[in-house]
């Protein structure tokens, strides 16, 4: 009984396992035979699928371009905008480089081969080269559909300038980069550019999103820029300076407009100028704003400041007289010519028929530092202050050149080097009764404070002698304007070619404001080496003047001096030059 009770008892403790333990077992070892079978078969057989499908699928991060600001006018007309293309690139370090390989990415992006060739082996070290940028977005898919490996494509943004070529010098232009370059894209760069984000992203084979992973850092647009240029006042203004320009065949042209009450350019144009969108013939000739950059004799546009530091010293009144007799001065070994025997003549009549004469016995009459002390506070020799990139601040001769002949070629414009928005700002200050404003290519909401330069008492006197500039008896009664007063002053000077004046190349110059009455408008004209049978000021610049102004005013909507019938029974018939 006790052997048989402990065989019993051994058995008992060594019986099977029950069912469901057994069960999982075997399941368990099922399913690792299933995942190491499954490891082999990818291993050993779909090696190269797996391949091609990470090599598809990427998932790194991004730069999100920012959208630059819009340019626009100062009634919300855009001047330059931002256009979403995209631009397709590879890495030189992973591109299949073999001579077929190029041909075909040549072929299929439309670059020339030999010269991927050679920006390919340029580059070969980096991972990342352009191939060809600024695409519309529909033919980059097309290219990049073409499956070629290598080649991506990403977003970027273009610069588009509706207005094209009357505003080029003034707006300027970015670089492939969205960077601003020249003009006011590039004076306002920072305002203009924005914030780029960052996110992660899985891209395909063609740096086509798949889905966005995760926003890091959201893209700030750039802000709008809101200029004081009227779009219609520009195009109106380049039109009839590049006619003219082709008329006279003269080597160039340029204006400057300016709203007399704020200091804002209201228009600024240069000819030549060049399209915007299309730079691939771009020259340095096209592509400066004279009216800011190029420095020049003012010539007799010069007398009103003359005669404006005659009447501030007490010498002179409006009535003083001076013998222009017979039409020639001599000044220590030179001698100063007027273009007709003038006669005795008073202060007004100087400025009426731009006598040289006149102005030069005010300027030996005044202490040597009268004269450039009155051009210096009318703006003359310094940057005007606008922020235009490359402004020039012009030049005032050095006091060791304040001799007589020096002070006498002073007083009407010679010595002295401006720009056409210095002129077109003071005679703004003489507009304005005497206060010089801050130029602003910027809207402006209210009148701009300025710096008394003149009393206004000075400025009663002169605005009349201009006025009387554009009547029958003046130099620019092509300047004249129906309907409407028109104070202004010719000017013409000799260039300087080589060190010297050209006997026969010049600068022909106008500068006037409407209505004299109480004007709205300041508008400087200035052609550069007219060529045809005629070269005064008055002739060549001031018709321009004439058409621009009359469509500005109206634009304005600034009312006319005169009745129609007044206007025809006073219209002007003689021909002046000055």
């Amino acid at each position: 009984m006790t052997v048989t009770g402990a065989v019993r008892k051994g058995a008992s403790s060594k019986a099977p396992l029950p069912w469901r333990y057994r069960f999982v077992v075997i399941g368990m070892t099922a399913m690792l035979l299933t995942m190491w079978s499954r490891a082999a078969y990818l291993a050993l057989w779909d090696h190269d699928f797996l391949q091609r499908q990470g090599d598809q699928r990427s998932v790194h991060w991004e730069t999100v371009p920012a959208s630059r600001g819009i340019i626009r006018d100062r009634n919300g007309v855009p001047l330059a905008v931002s256009t979403p293309m995209t631009s397709l690139w590879v890495n030189p370090r992973r591109l299949d480089q073999d001579a077929d390989s190029v041909v075909q990415l040549a072929r299929v992006t439309g670059v020339d081969a030999a010269d991927l060739q050679h920006r390919l082996q340029k580059n070969t070290n980096r991972e990342f080269m352009y191939v060809r940028r600024d695409l519309d977005p529909a033919m980059a898919t097309q290219i990049l559909d073409e499956d070629i490996p290598g080649l991506y494509g990403q977003t970027e943004y273009m610069r588009f300038y509706p207005e094209g070529e009357p505003l080029a010098q003034l707006i300027g232009f970015t670089n492939l980069d969205g960077k601003g370059e020249d003009g006011l894209e590039l004076a306002y760069d920072p305002w203009l550019a924005g914030q780029p984000g960052k996110r992660r992203v899985m891209t395909d084979l063609h740096g086509r999103l798949i889905r966005d992973v995760a926003l890091l850092k959201a893209a700030q647009p750039g802000h709008d820029l809101y200029l004081s240029i009227d779009s219609r006042a520009q195009y109106l203004v380049y039109k009839e300076l590049a006619d003219q320009v082709m008329a006279q065949d003269a080597r160039a042209g340029m204006a400057v407009a300016l709203d007399v009450n704020t200091g804002e350019v209201l228009a600024m144009a240069n000819v030549p100028s060049y399209n915007p969108n299309n730079r691939q013939h771009l020259t340095m000739d096209a592509l400066r704003n004279r009216a800011v950059v190029d420095m020049f004799e003012p010539g007799s546009t010069m007398k009103p400041f003359t005669i404006a530091a005659a009447l501030e010293s007490g010498q002179f009144t409006p009535r003083s007289m001076f013998d222009t007799s017979p039409g020639s001065f001599r000044v220590g070994h030179h001698v100063i010519h007027d273009d007709e025997n003038n006669g005795v003549i008073d202060l007004g009549t100087i400025i009426t028929k731009s006598s040289n004469i006149g102005a030069s016995k005010i300027a030996l009459a005044l202490p040597s530092t009268t004269l450039p002390d009155m051009f210096r506070r009318m703006g003359f020799g310094a940057s005007t202050g606008s922020g235009f990139p490359g402004e020039s601040p012009g030049r005032l001769p050095a006091p060791s050149l304040w001799k007589p002949i020096g002070l006498a070629h002073m007083s009407f414009g010679y010595g002295e080097t401006v720009t056409a928005l210095q002129l077109a700002r003071a005679y703004a200050a003489l507009a304005s009764g005497g206060i010089l404003k801050p130029i602003s290519f910027i809207k402006q909401q209210n009148s701009q404070p300025g710096i008394r330069v003149l009393d206004g008492r000075w400025v009663s006197e002169i605005i009349p002698m201009l006025e009387t500039v554009v009547s029958a008896q003046g130099t620019a009664q092509q300047a004249s304007v129906p309907g409407y007063l028109i104070a202004g002053k010719t000017g013409t000077a000799h260039k300087v070619v080589n060190g010297s004046y050209s006997p026969n190349q010049y600068m022909s110059l106008f500068v006037g404001m409407a209505p004299a009455s109480h004007p709205r408008i300041v508008m400087a004209v200035v052609i550069d080496t007219p060529r045809k049978s005629t070269y005064y000021g008055g002739l060549v610049s001031a018709p321009v003047f004439s058409r621009a102004m009359s469509e500005l005013l109206r634009l304005m909507n600034v009312a006319p001096d005169h009745s129609s019938e007044h206007l025809a029974a006073s219209a002007p018939v003689a021909r002046g030059a000055g």
